[in-house]
């Protein structure tokens, strides 16, 4: 058992977990992912890593409410029945110091997709390299972590589809205003932002690193659900992953594949609901 700290409501769907697990951040580092159950029975969720403290042993997710078992998680406050990780490979970058230093660095996010982008940004930033990060929400209230963002970031650029906060519009807007003066992106949020942001940066020849998030059961690659398809070959996300070259994505099939098991999970939801009346 894995002892929770705070499971707390950061707004209307969105929650972040603090729990104490030594083990899984003693080696954890920006870009991985962990597997979390709520309980014995419970489905298991992959979250990728929001913050880590090595010293104090102590791992912080943040997830939003979409489906039954994210559901069961937010209701969770007293420890959870397993946390599996570090799992997925490091992301590029932070894991190739040396070879980044001197580039010039945006990091695109999208929604909840900031939490992953977190930690890459905050390391980049502890090894002496700034980096922009564009963030995008669909209005203002949904904007996460900013001041948290805005203290490791060199300069953070906001879109929200309603103007309620920055631009008016989508991170792509923003990015090819600046696309010029960067040499790599990453991006991170929805699929169908990704892709866009891909279908912009292919046009730029812009080196565009990718957080794919599949299905996703076991995460050791046995049972092959969160597999995708990258440059015509099926790689899976628990162990090629979770970070793809974005150019070399297919993600037509990525967001059928999403919907995969979306009239179950609406029944799942629907029992649940059921059950708490």
């Amino acid at each position: 058992m894995y002892k929770i700290l705070k499971n707390e409501q950061l707004n209307e769907n969105s929650f972040e977990m603090e729990l104490e697990a030594p083990l899984v951040v003693n080696k954890a580092m920006p870009g991985q992912f962990v597997i979390l159950m709520a309980k014995e029975d419970s489905e298991r969720i992959p979250l990728t890593i929001y913050d880590y403290d090595q010293e104090k042993g102590i791992l912080s997710v943040i997830y939003q409410v979409v489906g039954a078992s994210t559901k069961e998680l937010s209701k969770t406050n007293d420890e959870l029945f397993s946390v599996t990780g570090p799992l997925g490979n490091p992301n590029e970058i932070c894991a190739n110091i040396d070879e980044f230093k001197n580039k010039k660095i945006v990091y695109v996010a999208g929604g909840v997709g900031i939490a992953p982008v977190y930690p890459q940004v905050k390391y980049l930033k502890e090894k002496g390299i700034d980096v922009d990060v564009i963030y995008g929400a669909r209005s203002k209230e949904l904007l996460l972590i900013q001041d948290k963002i805005e203290d490791v970031s060199k300069n953070v650029m906001y879109a929200t589809d309603d103007g309620s906060f920055g631009t008016k519009g989508f991170v792509t807007t923003i990015l090819e205003e600046n696309i010029k003066k960067y040499d790599i992106c990453v991006a991170i949020g929805p699929v169908i932002m990704m892709k866009n942001v891909c279908d912009l940066t292919k046009k730029y020849n812009l080196k565009t690193i990718v957080s794919m998030n599949p299905i996703m059961v076991d995460g050791s690659g046995m049972c092959g659900a969160c597999r995708c398809e990258v440059e015509g070959k099926t790689k899976f996300a628990c162990i090629h992953g979770p970070e793809f070259d974005g150019h070399k994505v297919n993600f037509e099939k990525a967001l059928k594949r999403l919907n995969t098991y979306k009239e179950e999970e609406q029944e799942k939801m629907k029992q649940m609901e059921a059950n708490h009346e």
